[in-house]
This record gives C-alpha cells, sequence and structure tokens, in this order.
C-alpha cells in the first residue's frame, strides 16, 4: 500500500463492506498529513455532488471513503492529478468495483493502482504466516506439513469466515443475525447503485441459491426455471452480486491442450460464513453426512486461494479446469511463466488414488509445465500418491511460510 502511494498519483482501496478497508486506511494514513471525507455521510455526499471541482481540492493525501456514492468525483480527480501529477494525492476506497459501474466513468486509466482487500484471511486471524502459494512453486512436490487441525475445526472456520464483525462473535444466533443483515443490507443499498434491481425478493432468493450450489459450475441458464426469472435478468443480477464482492467466479481453464475444456465458471462467496449462513447450517451440521461440508470446503480453500494471491510474491492466475472426458481440478494456478500448480479439495480425512484422477491428467498434458499436483485434506499428514502428487493438510494454505518471508 505504501509502496503504490510512493509512486502512483491515485490508490483505491476496493473489497467487501465492513472488510477492513477503513481500519487499513488509517494506518496507512495515520502518518501523514491527510484530509478526510466520507461518501457514506449526508452531508459529505451532497458536498461532492454540489461542488466536485472544490471536494478534492487538496494539496495534501485526500482519503475519499466509498467513492462509488459518487463516481462523477473520477472526472473532478483526473482532472487534479493531471494538473499536479505528484505519486500519493488520492486514497479512495469503495466497497463495489467502480469501473462495473453503469455511472462510473472510465476516468483514470493509468493513474490509478487499485488494491484489492478481502475479508480477513485464516492466516491473519491466527497469525500464520499464509505462504502456500509461494511455497508450493518454489519447492513443488518437495513441501511438507503436518497438521493438527481437526474436522470440526475446518467446519467451525468455514461457517465462522473472516468478515471482521463476524469473528468477534462466538454465539452462532447473534452471527446470523449479522450476516443476515449484512445481506439485506448490500441488496438494499449498494445492488440498487449498480443496476436498477425490480424484484428484491428473487435477487434474494438467488443468493441463496447460490450458496446452495457454492463451488459448482454456475450458468445463467440453468438457474431459469427455479428464479423464474429471463437468463439476462439473471446474468445481471449475477454480475451486481459479485461486483459487490459477495461472490466471486473462478474462470475455466484451457491451454490448447488437445481436449475441449469448459469455459463455464465456478461460483464461490467471498467470506464462507455468509455461504454458511444463507444455506443454514452450522459447524455440527456440516459434519453430519449428506451434509454441505464438501462444497463449502471447497468453497472456503477457493476463497483462501484468492486473498493470498493479493500478496504473494508470484504472480498467479487462478482458474479451475474440466473437460469432456469429466477430469477436474478444483482450483488451477498458473504463473506468469505457464508453470501450473493444480489442487483438489476433499473434505474427508483420509484419501485414496482416485482422488488424483484429474491431477494425474493434467500432469500427462502438461508435462515439465506441472510443477505440482496438491489434494487438500482434512487429515494431518502429507502423503506422496506418485511423482508431482501428493495429499496435504488444508491448513497448509495458512501454516506455512513462503521461502522468500524474512
Amino acid at each position: 500500500m505504501n509502496a503504490a502511494l510512493a509512486d502512483t498519483r491515485v490508490v483505491l482501496i476496493s473489497g467487501a463492506r465492513q472488510a477492513g478497508k477503513s481500519t487499513l486506511v488509517r494506518i496507512v494514513a495515520g502518518d501523514r498529513l491527510a484530509e478526510r471525507r466520507d461518501l457514506d455521510r449526508a452531508q459529505d455526499r451532497a458536498a461532492a455532488l454540489a461542488d466536485p471541482i472544490g471536494f478534492v481540492d487538496s494539496s495534501e493525501l485526500l482519503v475519499i471513503d466509498e467513492i462509488q456514492r459518487d463516481p462523477e468525483l473520477l472526472l473532478a480527480i483526473k482532472a487534479a492529478v493531471d494538473e499536479d501529477p505528484r505519486p500519493g494525492r488520492y486514497l479512495l476506497t469503495g466497497s463495489s468495483r467502480l469501473f462495473g459501474m453503469v455511472a462510473a466513468p472510465d476516468a483514470l486509466p493509468g493513474r490509478m493502482e487499485t488494491v484489492e482487500l478481502w475479508p480477513f484471511s485464516q492466516g491473519e486471524l491466527d497469525g500464520e504466516p499464509d505462504g502456500f502459494i509461494d511455497a508450493v512453486f518454489a519447492l513443488g512436490p518437495d513441501l511438507r506439513h503436518e497438521s493438527q487441525v481437526t474436522r470440526a475445526d475446518y467446519a467451525a472456520r468455514v461457517v465462522r469466515g473472516g468478515l471482521p464483525e463476524a469473528t468477534t462473535r462466538d454465539d452462532p444466533r447473534r452471527r446470523q443475525r449479522f450476516f443476515d443483515a449484512y445481506v439485506q443490507a448490500l441488496i438494499d443499498r449498494d445492488v440498487q447503485q449498480l443496476s436498477e434491481i425490480q424484484r428484491k425478493a428473487e435477487l434474494r432468493k438467488l443468493v441463496r441459491l447460490l450458496a446452495a450450489r457454492s463451488a459448482t459450475l454456475i450458468a445463467a441458464g440453468s438457474l431459469e426455471s427455479a428464479l423464474g426469472l429471463s437468463r439476462p435478468t439473471i446474468a445481471r443480477y449475477l454480475r451486481a452480486l459479485e461486483e459487490i464482492f459477495l461472490v466471486k467466479r473462478i474462470p475455466g481453464w484451457s491451454r490448447n491442450l488437445g481436449t475441449r475444456a469448459t469455459a463455464t465458471p465456478k461460483l464461490v462467496f467471498v467470506d464462507s460464513g455468509i455461504a454458511a449462513n444463507e444455506v443454514a447450517t452450522d459447524a455440527r451440521a456440516l459434519l453430519r453426512p449428506g451434509g454441505p461440508f464438501g462444497p463449502l470446503l471447497e468453497s472456503f480453500v477457493l476463497s483462501e486461494l484468492s486473498r493470498q494471491l493479493t500478496w504473494s510474491q508470484q504472480l498467479i492466475d487462478l482458474s479451475h479446469y474440466r473437460d469432456q472426458a469429466k477430469y477436474e481440478v478444483d482450483a488451477v494456478l498458473e504463473n506468469r511463466s505457464g508453470q501450473v500448480v493444480g489442487i483438489e479439495v476433499k473434505a474427508a480425512s483420509t484419501v485414496g488414488p482416485d482422488d488424483f484422477r484429474g491431477l494425474r491428467r493434467l500432469a500427462e498434458r502438461l508435462g515439465d509445465d506441472f510443477i505440482a499436483g496438491i489434494v487438500l485434506y482434512t487429515g494431518a499428514s502429507t502423503l506422496p500418491f506418485g511423482p508431482k502428487l501428493r495429499a496435504m493438510p488444508v491448513s497448509a494454505l495458512w501454516q506455512v511460510a513462503s521461502p522468500t518471508a524474512n
């Protein structure tokens, strides 16, 4: 963050509401001369609408919270930084993906860097290193990890999630009330800024339906009959939910490997606690036979990987793989050199050779570009299952340190 302010005129911290954006801004701006405005406050928003040029006029760092409330301010900021191109002029926060908004002008190309802020990772909550991605690309199948985290603990982590307010509530009923109010507030306030949503009840139903299908392939057409909405309307609703950081789509991966791969994205919730609440499950129910532990754990892992991508040294693209022969890999991590790590997620505490079916297919087709295939499971030990193939505890995601860490 400080590095971005040192060489970029405008820095935007973008992420879900109550993920800690304002707290991060206070930390970053704490030792700087700075003015601060908040567009969630009616008086600040009125001033911005009345005089946008005057509103952004500042000789020091100007912090503007919730910039999506008046995206036309970007034009005034553009004029200001073009006249005075010093770095570190503006620090913005936003709870919607700014340029996905209908009203947002494409005003700051080459002038703004966006920093994506997710809810707390498990490493941040536990004080652990969160270095799995860098470690697995550096060490490949030589990476080892032993764990004392139990299946019950994994289930508790899934339903807790990482939103700061939720992590402080030990009473499940109080946490449920928080999640219910949080999602409803997003629909009532933030979605309305992105799209003219007329049928809020159907949108609320869509959120619950997506939670029940977490970590599965999602196409607008597959939801038509369940919701009674047209395909274009569902597609618009899905885009809106992604723009407000409630859900994230993981794209399909392909590299012309001689077999057709699906381009249909998987959908995960940015916060696993919200997903678990939407399907009305708690940690104990997750562990019962027939409970949704498998898909929710996969969604949890994919969101933890997404968090880690924002600070890993490796520049990584995250996708999933599924071909016509129904070989699947839950997560495909590919760096800029074309090297790939494949990851499968299993809620079981034991793993067998069949769990590596998709990873073996990927390894055969990629050859030397395939670094490692990891099945993350709820057991305790790292186990070999062939060249470059390992079973490893899920907690490796946050308990393994990056080799480059000081």
